[in-house]
């Protein structure tokens, strides 16, 4: 394979993630390659792009599936699809992805937030590099995260923290994600819960808060309106 090819298959493969919900939820292996190997191939085709993908911090790997890190899978997404060389090969674009394309160009607004375009003369990118500078912003943008997986999913005001920390991103550094997470719950406006993730994925653990003294915190509760 070479490596325009390479680069065409890593676009179609993000983009396929991504229109399957991969950045919200983990995408479960057979549903993901249903939709991307053809007749002609097998899933051992793709491993090392999805080794690639990994070690570049763009999708996560899991026993079961795979998901779609918003802020570097998405920047590496809009990097293809931007690029002059991508194209779809074949006389047949099968309608997922003709699809997926109209969803992108109509979501532009919020999808370019992890790609390099230009906003008002300014990079996306480097808008996005500037992160979230305090504590008071940080649990702004915590609630409006909240409220929105909290509606989207029908979470039953028990929100996932891993859920919460992904769709934030790059935006906040891990160590300052937990510190201002168990400050939101000192604050009384999010209670941080027990329990474990849905399928005791190691990654959405790790993606969960901790602590010495009350253990594992899995699930955000939102105390104040």
């Amino acid at each position: 394979m070479t490596s325009q090819n390479t680069a065409q298959t890593i676009t179609r493969l993000l983009l396929a993630l991504w229109d399957l919900g991969g950045t919200q939820q983990e995408v479960k292996k057979g549903q993901f390659t249903k939709r991307i190997v053809s007749k002609n191939q097998k899933v051992a085709d793709y491993q090392g792009i999805f080794e690639e993908l990994q070690s570049q911090g763009a999708i996560a790997i899991s026993k079961k599936g795979y998901s779609l890190t918003s802020g570097k899978g998405l920047e590496v997404l809009g990097e293809g699809l931007r690029s002059g060389d991508f194209k779809f090969e074949g006389t047949i674009v099968g309608t997922w992805a003709a699809n997926a394309l109209v969803k992108w160009i109509s979501q532009i607004d919020v999808t370019v937030a992890g790609a390099d375009v230009l906003v008002n003369g300014k990079s996306a990118i480097a808008e996005l590099s500037q992160g979230i500078a305090s504590y008071d912003e940080f649990k702004s943008v915590t609630l409006e995260v909240y409220d929105k997986l909290n509606y989207e999913y029908n979470f039953n005001n028990l929100v996932p923290i891993y859920r919460i920390r992904r769709e934030i991103g790059d935006r906040v550094s891990r160590t300052e994600f937990n510190d201002w997470l168990l400050e939101t719950q000192a604050d009384d406006i999010l209670q941080l819960q027990g329990g474990s993730v849905e399928d005791s994925a190691p990654d959405k653990i790790e993606d969960s808060v901790a602590t010495e003294l009350d253990g594992l915190r899995c699930y955000a509760t939102r105390l104040k309106p």
